[in-house]
């Protein structure tokens, strides 16, 4: 696997992950008293590996009414870096 290969599926690993974050984080509370743990299990997972770049962001920009837009901001933010790793390194 190249350097490029490996930038793009750490990349892609990491916005997966923060989706999941934002799916989970809507799933959970809808399923009521009782959600299934192994999704809450799922989401704690998520949330150590995602919470280190979105925390400092959320800090940054406020929450509007319940909408956190710190996990747009940080995707907007790995596009950009991705595309200058992939354009630097080709």
């Amino acid at each position: 696997m190249g350097l490029i290969q490996l930038i793009h599926f750490v990349f892609t690993m990491f916005y997966l992950a923060i989706l999941g974050r934002i799916i989970l984080s809507f799933i959970i509370p809808m399923m009521g008293g009782r959600p299934n743990p192994i999704l809450i299990n799922i989401y704690d997972i998520l949330a150590q590996i995602t919470e280190p770049i979105l925390g400092p962001v959320r800090k940054i920009i406020p929450t509007v009414g319940m909408l956190d837009f710190s996990p747009l901001v940080v995707i907007i933010v790995l596009q950009i870096i991705h595309e200058v790793l992939v354009v630097a390194l080709s």
